[in-house]
């Protein structure tokens, strides 16, 4: 038997947008491991970006803002039969389209919109699709290394994801009272990925990271990816309600000399 025991499992993973991303690099995984796995996107367009990445993998359409989309996914993923014991959340969006703008000056619907897909939808998703997930299943979703970094370019999508890591533990709590089912989040630092590239000043950060991290190599996808699948695996079913940093030790070396001397000269 081996380690992670995924072979012959079923996952659905939600967020596969393109070849970068973290959705991507964990259903490859998945996949090698011999699992089965379904994929659920936006819409169309996603689609059909997705079906050139995985052509053997049924994809279905959903839009987490609207609870009609999610009721239709839970019966189309009904009528293929049988339970699921995974599932990914890679879902995130923000709206930068008035630039950036000090944290205070946030926009509420830009706010509430985020929440609503970056976070409530992990929720609402859940709610909808338990009967549906394996009594021992486990449910694993995307944040990021730290909430507590006030980064300016970053802006309101942190406490954002604070409120996503908050859930875990309640998510795992309400789920006890019938099931084993899990929530982990895997929380990668600065990833050179797609949606990334449209956070105003990402750039520049991405590339002090790689100054900083002990290593001096920003983390890559691939290693968030691998952290992901052994939290959707059996090998990790003693986890539950955590949050698993993948950041390459970035959060010990902020006062590294010689990150010191570049910066007062």
């Amino acid at each position: 038997m081996s380690f992670l025991q995924l072979a012959g499992k079923r996952f659905l993973v939600f967020g596969v947008a393109n070849k970068k991303s973290v959705a991507c690099a964990v259903t490859k995984i998945l996949l090698g491991e011999g699992a089965e796995v379904l994929l659920v996107v936006r819409d169309g367009e996603v689609r059909a970006r997705a079906a050139k990445l995985f052509p053997d993998q049924k994809i279905f359409c959903c839009n987490v803002e609207s609870d009609d989309e999610i009721a239709r996914l839970r019966g189309e993923l009904e009528a293929e039969g049988g339970k699921f014991d995974g599932l990914l959340h890679s879902i995130a969006f923000a709206d930068f389209s008035e630039g950036l703008k000090p944290f205070h000056e946030t926009p509420k619907k830009a706010f509430f919109q985020a929440l609503d897909i970056s976070c409530f939808s992990l929720v609402s998703l859940c709610r909808a699709l338990a009967p549906l997930l394996n009594p021992a299943a486990s449910v694993v979703t995307v944040s990021i290394s730290t909430t507590r970094m006030a980064s300016e370019n970053y802006g309101y999508m942190a406490p954002i994801k604070a409120a996503l890591d908050s859930s875990l533990a309640f998510l795992t709590k309400s789920f006890s009272e019938f099931s084993e089912i899990r929530f982990n989040a895997v929380a990668p630092g600065l990833l050179k990925t797609s949606a990334s590239a449209g956070i105003p000043g990402y750039l520049d950060s991405y590339l002090f990271a790689e100054q900083t991290i002990p290593r001096r190599r920003a983390v890559q996808t691939e290693e968030a990816a691998a952290a992901a699948v052994f939290l959707l695996s059996p090998a990790s079913s003693g986890i539950a309600a955590q949050k698993i940093v993948v950041d390459a030790g970035m959060e010990i070396n902020y006062f590294n000399k010689e990150t010191i001397k570049k910066a007062v000269g």
